[in-house]
């Protein structure tokens, strides 16, 4: 995270000591990135975060991957896949594209997930739908629709709907997600051509501490995963600072960069990943120029797999696709892709589209999982070729 928090109580010396009320000392956690070389936050517990009671290897689910064979672009139909009336937004993920830097994931979540860490890397979630209370060790956030929330790597957290089923977008990384350098100074304030900035981001706000024992964390990690039972339940934490930490904005606060001509897909970058980007395509208005196309060009990214989520609004270019709410495309490097038959000449004139979709770049190609196959159009890599 580019800026500095603090929340609860804190000594004024970071590394001294620090008492809880019956004199004894908390206990100081420094939870760092880059090998203490990088951004940090220190916090301060009632117990000892390091007293585990047993640590078994577990399978909750099994993921198998299948190359994109024959290449082709794919449509996903996320409405259409199945979960249990008890599904959660952890353990009920339903994975949908990956690869070795990143795997996106949908959930359809109507109960708390159990408590969780990811010590592979950080997380991206998309609500699109539905009330999502995200509880951590640093505090809670509330989530509606349109927010995303990055959740940093092996921070311990649990995802709780809130009156009501949750649909949501789920993106882990192999390293870390923040904001595209080109944003921050060298100091990491956001810049003025940045399209949202400091005031647009939320962050716990007081302390969350919850009573239990004998309490199990369920962590995913670079060799499968384990169930560590702790000693108190992990959220004891009574003040941190520093600046890693769960923190949420909204896709709606995103500000859109416009122009004349046609703006290509870096202006709506919003989040950076190891070998991927997130993008947010927001309401906005369109190319002013006499002659201007306000629909994309036809483009062909050869360094990159491109996926959409369809999450809002009217997506003019894909009329006629079969693309609806809740649909995710993907248009992997080695195919030309853009609008469909009609939509050029049907965008000249348009002055403002209302459109809302996140889309995933990747630099390395994406496998097909499971799910993904269960709900594809089939018929969605002809539609070009249909007369208008």
């Amino acid at each position: 995270m580019p800026y500095y928090r603090r929340v609860g109580e804190v000594p004024p010396k970071r590394h001294t000591q620090f008492r809880q009320p019956d004199g004894s000392l908390f206990a100081e956690e420094l939870m760092g990135q880059e090998g203490f070389s990088s951004d940090s936050s220190l916090l301060y517990h009632k117990h000892r975060p390091t007293a585990i009671l047993s640590a078994t290897a577990v399978t909750p689910f099994a993921t198998t991957r299948a190359p994109n064979l024959p290449l082709q672009p794919r449509h996903l139909q996320t409405h259409k896949l199945s979960f249990s009336s008890s599904s959660d937004a952890v353990l009920g993920r339903q994975h949908l594209l990956a690869n070795d830097d990143v795997r996106m994931s949908y959930a359809l979540a109507t109960t708390p997930s159990p408590l969780y860490r990811n010590a592979i890397g950080d997380e991206c979630l998309y609500v699109e739908s539905g009330t999502l209370l995200v509880e951590s060790v640093f505090g809670a956030l509330v989530l509606d629709p349109g927010d995303y929330v990055i959740i940093p790597t092996s921070v311990i957290h649990r995802l709780v709907p809130v009156d009501g089923p949750v649909r949501l977008l789920t993106i882990e990384a192999s390293g870390h997600i923040g904001p595209p350098k080109r944003y921050l100074s060298k100091h990491g304030q956001f810049l003025e051509h940045s399209p949202y900035c400091e005031r647009d981001l939320r962050g716990p706000s007081e302390p969350l501490i919850t009573e239990g024992s004998e309490v199990p964390v369920l962590v995913q990690h670079r060799r499968g995963w384990t169930e560590h039972v702790y000693v108190n339940h992990p959220f004891d934490v009574a003040g941190w600072d520093g600046c890693v930490y769960p923190w949420a904005f909204s896709i709606h606060d995103f500000e859109p960069i416009t122009g004349r001509l046609h703006q290509p897909p870096p202006v709506h970058q919003t989040f950076e990943g190891p070998n991927f980007v997130i993008c947010s395509f927001v309401p906005r208005k369109v190319d002013y120029h006499p002659l201007a196309i306000p629909v994309p060009y036809n483009h062909h990214n050869v360094d990159s797999d491109e996926v959409l989520f369809y999450t809002g609004g009217n997506y003019e270019a894909r009329r006629g696709s079969g693309i609806v709410q809740g649909s995710i495309s993907l248009h992997p490097s080695g195919f030309t892709h853009g609008p469909q038959p009609g939509a050029v000449e049907r965008a000249i004139g348009a002055e403002a589209f209302d459109e809302l979709a996140v889309m995933v770049d990747t630099f390395r190609p994406l496998d097909l999982c499971e799910p993904a196959l269960a709900v594809e159009d089939t018929a969605y890599a002809w539609t070009w070729a249909r007369t208008v």
